[in-house]
């Protein structure tokens, strides 16, 4: 008696639709990017690359990822871009940590009105002796300028700038998405009320010298995490207070009335 195969896990965290309206092609990345890994079984670079040549004309992405992988985040951003047909992408739900590099490869990226946005730094898992450490510690250096590359050249911020945002792990909304140019519109929407900074052409100079308080107050208002809220409460608790007139000085202001 013969064995029945067990057949292969679909592990694919895209799929493709031919959408029967308009006959446009469309590729849904939902859910984790390479959740199990990007080099075997059915989810390689090859088997992406394959099905993307597939589809020669124009492509629409949709996107709602926490994200993944960011080296096949990487592949899947490249393979986009050099796509000979227009790729417009949209993000339906959420695009955070690799997805949002994928988002990046959009000629054209929408967001949904209720759609967000993340931007953190790399993480991985090490282990080993000082030097292995070390050596982990360089890679994410090096992979987090490798994604600023990709956030730069849609939004043309400046690489501190982008950098900061990083750093803060930075959640935005449609509306400061589109601001800060990460995104080109807002699906649904006639006409877009919000107008995107202009190009910022912060200097390396420039972004040492800033206040803190500024730079508090830039990224404060695109995080959205309970510890991040608290904080921006009591900073602007703390800025009210100390704008105050002190005790001593209102007697001395007082007994000046008096005569």
């Amino acid at each position: 008696m013969k064995r029945r195969k067990r057949p292969m896990k679909n592990n694919r965290f895209w799929n493709w639709v031919r959408n029967e309206e308009t006959g446009a092609s469309e590729m849904y990345l939902y859910g984790a990017i390479a959740e199990s890994t990007w080099f075997e079984n059915d989810i390689t670079p090859a088997v992406f690359r394959s099905e993307l040549q597939k589809h020669s004309g124009d492509v629409t992405v949709f996107i709602n990822s926490p994200g993944g992988d960011v080296f096949a985040a990487s592949q899947i951003y490249t393979m986009l871009r050099n796509h000979p047909g227009k790729v417009t992408v949209k993000i339906d739900g959420i695009a955070a940590s690799a997805a949002s590099v994928v988002a990046m490869a959009g000629e054209e990226t929408l967001i949904s009105p209720t759609g967000m946005l993340m931007c953190h730094n790399p993480m991985t898992c090490a282990m080993g002796n000082k030097a292995d450490m070390e050596k982990a510690i360089a890679l994410l250096d090096e992979v987090k300028e490798s994604i600023i590359n990709a956030y730069a050249e849609k939004s043309h911020l400046s690489r501190n700038k982008i950098a900061r945002l990083m750093d803060e792990e930075t959640w935005m909304n449609a509306e400061k998405a589109l601001q800060l140019r990460f995104v080109d519109g807002i699906l649904f929407s006639k006409k877009n009320p919000f107008v995107p900074e202009e190009p910022d052409e912060e200097t390396e100079e420039s972004s040492e010298e800033e206040p803190d308080e500024k730079k508090r107050e830039s990224t404060a208002s695109m995080l959205y995490t309970p510890s991040k809220t608290l904080d921006s409460f009591l900073q602007k608790i703390s800025a009210t207070a100390s704008k105050g007139t002190p005790i001593n000085q209102l007697d001395k202001r007082l007994e000046l009335l008096k005569y």
